[in-house]
């Protein structure tokens, strides 16, 4: 009995002893992604320090969602684009970078994301807008002042709701101009290279001339230093929006296939900004040919300045 206790100890030890060797060197980074350079991250911590953190085939990004975080949704590291907010476990190497284990993102921030890298700012234009209208119309009670005096009272009551609509709107665009400042980085890369594959109605199967071009654009990508690859999905208007975001996912995601699987392009090389759908049309989808232009992936090499220059 006092044998099979002295083993039990033994192994509980082994245990302990296994459990704090493989923390030991473990770290934890929170922070926001300033730019991608191949198969490393530029992360601003929340304490205003930058951190390289390097990329590997064993890397899991995933989204904690449901009460608490416990549901745990698997992703992949195309997902981490400049601007995202992210928690990084990982262990720091001899030249002080951390070689992500676990990645951690937000969902939420994530769609915010996508939508500013792929260039849409709806919310500020539609704020701008607002912004006139509520001038034109405080121009107008100025001006009918003398006619209405026995309105007075609705029209202190007008002013003061414009004053309140202002505040909220400076609330607005000031949120919208920092979360924006996010994603200045982009500005930081070299277009190599691109392509647009165009799609037929209602699929997301590659033609073989847009694979070829597809094959090359892999290969010229590979012979470049610390490159990324930038797909974005679109559709045209025909359908609702949400069939059109899911079949523009679709499209892109047979982009990336093709890309890592004949392409030899590794996937911690691709970053896919999002699923457009209908949003970011190149021609008018009143037309045929225009709703055929708009059935599109983009796909771009980008090579950071700095090492474009080196």
């Amino acid at each position: 009995m006092q044998k099979h206790r002295m083993t039990c100890l033994a192994v509980l030890i082994s245990w302990c002893l296994l459990a704090s060797t493989m923390s030991f060197g473990a770290d934890k980074t929170k922070g926001f992604i300033v730019s991608r350079t191949g198969e490393t991250l530029l992360v601003k911590t929340d304490g205003g320090e930058n951190v390289t953190v390097v990329l590997t085939d064993d890397t899991r990004t995933k989204d904690d969602r449901g009460l608490f975080g416990l549901e745990k949704q698997q992703m992949s590291s195309v997902v981490l684009i400049p601007g995202l907010k992210l928690e990084v476990e990982g262990t720091p190497d001899e030249q002080g970078r951390i070689i992500a284990r676990t990645i951690t993102v937000d969902g939420d921030d994530l769609e915010a994301s996508q939508m500013i890298q792929a260039g849409l700012h709806p919310t500020a234009e539609q704020v701008s807008a607002n912004v006139q209208r509520l001038e034109q119309h405080h121009e107008r009670i100025a001006s009918n002042k003398q006619g209405i005096s026995a309105n007075q009272q609705n029209i202190t009551a007008n002013q003061q709701n414009i004053a309140s609509n202002r505040e909220g709107i400076q609330a607005n665009l000031k949120n919208i101009e920092e979360h924006t400042q996010r994603f200045n980085a982009l500005t930081d890369f070299d277009v190599k290279n691109q392509v647009t594959v165009k799609f037929k109605v209602g699929s997301a199967r590659l033609a073989p001339a847009d694979q070829e071009q597809l094959k090359q654009l892999a290969q010229g990508a590979n012979d470049l230093k610390g490159y990324i690859v930038e797909v974005i999905g679109y559709t045209d208007h025909t359908g609702s929006a949400d069939i059109n975001t899911k079949l523009s996912k679709a499209r892109a995601e047979a982009v990336i296939t093709y890309l890592v699987q004949q392409g030899n392009v590794p996937i911690r090389h691709i970053v896919a900004p999002g699923a457009m759908g209908e949003y970011g049309e190149v021609a008018s989808n009143e037309t045929k040919a225009g709703r055929a232009e708009n059935r599109r992936v983009e796909v771009k090499v980008l090579v950071n300045k700095g090492i474009a220059g080196m």
